[in-house]
C-alpha cells in the first residue's frame, strides 16, 4: 500500500469523536505492517512506535483520530483528495506515520538511541478526553509536535484558550404584555453582558499594544433556544469564549456569575491558551527541513485549540504543532488536501525527525 492509499482508506473509515473504534483497528494493523509497536491504551489512543524502546530521547507525535460529524464523499479531483479529516486532522496524522516508518526503515542508525512514538489521539474534537489521560499518564518526552494542518512551510507556535459555559433559564409563564422580562430576555442581557466585557478587554489590549486576533477575547453564541410547556418558559444557550494568552478564565467565571445570577450556569472546563518560542530543537529542525524541501518558512497563531493546550502545559516540554493541510478547511463540507501539499508535509517531517532523533 503506498502513502496515497493509506491517506485514502484512512479517510475512507468514519472516525466521529467517540466512534474511532474501527479507525483505530485499521491504523494499529497497518502500523504493525510498517514496523511499528502498536496497541490502545485505557483511553482508547493508538500509541506506536519505532526505535530503541528503552532510549531516553523520546519524540512524540500527538495527532488525533476523530472528527466532527458530517459525512464528505471521498474522492479524486485531479490531484486533490476530499474527505472529511482531510486536513483536520487524519492527513497530518497519516503524515505522522508516514513519516516515522520512513525514518525507522531508511534512516535507521539515528533511532539506535532515541525512539519516535506516534499517537492517535480519542476526542480531540469533542471532550478531549484522549490528550487528557496522556497528560495524566505518560511522562513527558524529549520533544512533541502535535499534527494540527499548518501548510507543509508553516509552524504554529501557539493556540489560545477556551472556556465554555451553557446558560439555563426558566420562569413561570407570562403574557408577552406583562411586566416582567422573559428568559429569552434575560438571555440576551447576558450575551451583551459578555459582549461589553470582552470588548473593553480587547479595547485595552490595543491600547497596550498587544495587536492581533490571538491577543483578544472572542466569545461566540453557539446555540439559542428557547420553548415553552405551556405552564413554564424556558431558555438554553451555550457560548465559547476564546481566551488569549495570559487571561484569568476564574476572572470571568465570576463575573458571569453575577451577570447570570438568575439563571443556572454551567461551566465545562476551560483551557488555557498556549504558546512556544520560536528558539526550540523542534522549531529549529522544522525551519531547515522546509527550507531543505525548497519552501520558505512562516510561523503562525492559531485563534483555535489542539492538544497542545492540554498536554503542553503538563509535559513542559519543547512543543510545536504541525502537518500539512490548508486549516482554513477545517470543519468545512468541502474539506481537501493536495497531494504534493501531503507529500511535502512527509518529507519535513521525515528531515526533521532525524534531526531530533540524532541530535
Amino acid at each position: 500500500m503506498n502513502e496515497l492509499e493509506f491517506l485514502e482508506k484512512l479517510l475512507s473509515i468514519p472516525s466521529p469523536s467517540g466512534g474511532e473504534d474501527i479507525f483505530a483497528d485499521y491504523l494499529i494493523t497497518q502500523m504493525r505492517k510498517m514496523g511499528f509497536v502498536a496497541h490502545r491504551d485505557d483511553a482508547g489512543n493508538v500509541i506506536g512506535g519505532v526505535g530503541n524502546p528503552n532510549a531516553e530521547r523520546e519524540i512524540v507525535l500527538l495527532g488525533h483520530m476523530d472528527t466532527v460529524p458530517g459525512f464528505i464523499p471521498v474522492r479524486w479531483e485531479g490531484d486533490t483528495l476530499y474527505g472529511r479529516g482531510a486536513v483536520d486532522a487524519k492527513g497530518p496524522l497519516a503524515a505522522f506515520v508516514l513519516a516515522a516508518a520512513k525514518v525507522a526503515t531508511q534512516s535507521a542508525a539515528v533511532l539506535m538511541d532515541a525512539r519516535i512514538t506516534v499517537i492517535g489521539a480519542v476526542e480531540e474534537e469533542s471532550h478531549g478526553w484522549g490528550s487528557q489521560y496522556l497528560a495524566q499518564t505518560m511522562p513527558a518526552p524529549t520533544y512533541t509536535i502535535i499534527g494540527e494542518p499548518s501548510s507543509w512551510n508553516s509552524i504554529t507556535l501557539g493556540y489560545k484558550g477556551m472556556l465554555v459555559m451553557e446558560y439555563s433559564l426558566t420562569q413561570p409563564g407570562g403574557h408577552s404584555a406583562g411586566e416582567f422580562a422573559g428568559p429569552a430576555e434575560h438571555a440576551v442581557r447576558f450575551w451583551n453582558s459578555v459582549r461589553r466585557y470582552a470588548g473593553a478587554y480587547n479595547q485595552a489590549a490595543f491600547m497596550q499594544g498587544r495587536r492581533g486576533r490571538f491577543h483578544t477575547l472572542d466569545p461566540a453564541l453557539r446555540d439559542l433556544h428557547t420553548y415553552s410547556d405551556g405552564l413554564n418558559d424556558h431558555v438554553e444557550m451555550k457560548i465559547v469564549v476564546r481566551l488569549p494568552p495570559d487571561f484569568d478564565p476564574d476572572e470571568l467565571q465570576e463575573k458571569m456569575d453575577v451577570w447570570g445570577s438568575e439563571a443556572k450556569l454551567t461551566f465545562r472546563g476551560s483551557d488555557p491558551a498556549y504558546q512556544s518560542d520560536k528558539n526550540i530543537p523542534p522549531v529549529r529542525a522544522l525551519l531547515r527541513a522546509i527550507r531543505a524541501e525548497g519552501g520558505k518558512p512562516s510561523f503562525k497563531l492559531k485563534t483555535g485549540t489542539s492538544d497542545m493546550n492540554t498536554v503542553g502545559p503538563v509535559w513542559e516540554c519543547p512543543m510545536v504543532a504541525y502537518g500539512p493541510g490548508d486549516s482554513s478547511l477545517d470543519h468545512t463540507p468541502h474539506e481537501h488536501i493536495e497531494i504534493d501539499e501531503f507529500r511535502r508535509g512527509i518529507a519535513v517531517l521525515s528531515r526533521t525527525l532525524e534531526t531530533l532523533a540524532g541530535s
